[in-house]
């Protein structure tokens, strides 16, 4: 116990570590960076203490947070107390338990690293009951059953997100050349980014996704000599093309055309390696909807086309027709070969027992409604456009992204006719979703709306283009994602 560390100077140790944090946040630091800065700054404060201090929390803060955790886990709250705490942050011998463990690391959204609770004599001990975060935040239950698979489920929490990326490092650091408890929490992570994929603003998951492939990476075997080396490979191969395939859709709806191409060409790399014939076509169609963004329309279609080829039947097969082929035959004007791949999509859809799947890779009826919206319109149909558009919309719930990019397309087909009521859309779409979780698909739409309703005053209207003059950049000039 540091005792010899007075009243007087904790008081103090408070206020200059206040002064630290205000002066780092000015500064744009991240948590992790002012909790640095107080630690070089004030020797006497440890990791765990940085860290609240770095949050700006007092220690009934801290246990507020973590009471809140317990109920929120349907567990009673928790016994803690402020001299438990202040004993874990200034005696090196006292150590939280396992279950306060993992709730610091949640409440504080940090590693057990940078709290300074992964010491070589605790790593085998974590990494026994890591295994009980593998399910944290993920639905099992009733992932085939019907609905909108953009966030129709209730949302995970945000620090949820963050500990199963935590879980994944706590094995890897006991067992860093790989495990079946390290094969598990990956492929429990990469299932939780793509059920949940709709439910964090996209900057968040970026960050988390391309951290955990990072994590995976280091493990990757150099060479495949062994029958359990070549599985091995082939098992972290259909991961990092899965983690590849979600970064480079979130760098398109972060607008970063050029990062998303680097990414799902990533994807296509490793689906092929593993012989993920599904994986493969998905990142195809990724790269179709990228090209198509930019008016590449040629490589779209090109794009396009591979993935069909590669797509087994059924879903993935109707998904590829409906989302890479159908928008791009529409956008350059063939309207008998686009004609051509929606039926293909509906025959297929049709076939397939389930007939949808959740998630990022997934596809079901309400996405196959928008993509023929979106076409109808292209086409200048916009009566078709609206009915689909409705369909897809009343299928969604409101506030998630499928319900916004339906919501906005309906907007652009009633413009010529109902100006007011599709400025009332648009107005719709930026009420129910928050700055830090509109696409870039979004914004795209919106600009389009705006654009079809520039010569047509009408109610709302000027309202609409107000609020779209105020809306914050998804990245700001200095490079950092409004989240």
């Amino acid at each position: 116990m540091t005792a010899a560390i007075t009243r007087s100077r904790r008081a103090a140790i408070a206020r200059e570590a206040a002064l630290i944090r205000r002066r780092c946040q000015r500064a744009g630091f991240t948590t992790e960076h002012i909790a640095g800065a107080i630690r070089e700054d004030l020797a006497e404060v440890t990791e765990l203490e940085a860290w609240r201090l770095a949050l700006g929390w007092s220690r009934g803060d801290t246990i507020a947070q973590i009471g809140e955790l317990f109920i929120a886990d349907g567990l009673l709250p928790p016994g803690l107390s402020e001299s438990m705490l202040c004993r874990w942050e200034h005696d090196p011998d006292d150590w939280p338990g396992q279950d306060y463990t993992v709730m610091l690391c949640r409440a504080y959204r940090a590693t057990p690293e940078q709290l300074g609770l992964h010491t070589v004599a605790r790593l085998r001990q974590l990494s026994a009951w890591t295994a009980e975060l593998i399910g944290y935040g993920r639905n099992d239950a009733g992932v085939a059953t019907s609905g909108r698979q953009e966030g129709a489920d209730p949302m995970t929490t945000d620090a949820g997100l963050p500990s199963v990326r935590e879980s994944l490092q706590l094995a890897l650091l006991a067992e860093p050349e790989g495990s079946p408890l390290v094969d598990e929490l990956a492929e429990a992570a990469a299932d939780h980014y793509h059920l949940n994929y709709s439910k964090h603003p996209v900057p968040v998951l970026f960050r988390e996704v391309r951290a955990t492939r990072s994590l995976l990476a280091a493990v990757l075997p150099a060479g495949a000599d062994g029958t359990e080396l070549h599985r091995q490979l082939g098992r972290l191969s259909g991961l990092l093309g899965r983690l590849s395939g979600l970064l480079g859709n979130l760098a398109f709806h972060l607008d970063d055309p050029a990062g998303a191409r680097a990414h799902l060409g990533t994807a296509v790399s490793y689906a092929t390696r593993c012989g993920d014939a599904a994986l493969t076509a998905w990142a195809y169609g990724a790269q179709s909807m990228v090209a198509r963004s930019t008016g590449n329309l040629p490589a779209a279609y090109s794009y396009a086309e591979r993935g069909a080829a590669a797509a087994p039947a059924g879903l993935v097969r109707a998904q590829l027709h409906a989302w890479a082929l159908l928008p791009t035959l529409a956008q350059q004007g063939r309207d008998q070969e686009a004609a051509a791949a929606l039926d293909v999509a509906l025959t297929e859809l049709e076939a397939d027992p389930v007939g949808q799947a959740p998630g990022r890779f997934g596809f079901d009826e309400p996405e196959l409604a928008l993509h023929q919206a979106e076409a109808h319109l292209i086409l200048g149909r916009t009566g078709p456009a609206r009915a689909r558009a409705e369909g897809s919309a009343a299928a969604c719930t409101p506030g998630t992204p499928g319900w916004a990019a339906a919501t906005l397309v309906l907007a652009q087909a009633e413009a010529s006719e109902a100006p007011a009521d599709a400025a009332q859309r648009g107005l719709d779409v930026l009420d129910h979703v928050p700055p830090s979780r509109l696409r870039a698909t979004a914004r795209t739409r919106l600009v389009r709306l705006d654009g079809l309703l520039a010569a047509r005053p009408a109610e709302y209207v000027a309202d609409l283009r107000e609020r779209l003059r105020s809306l914050p950049p998804p990245v700001d000039p200095s490079g950092a994602a409004l989240a």
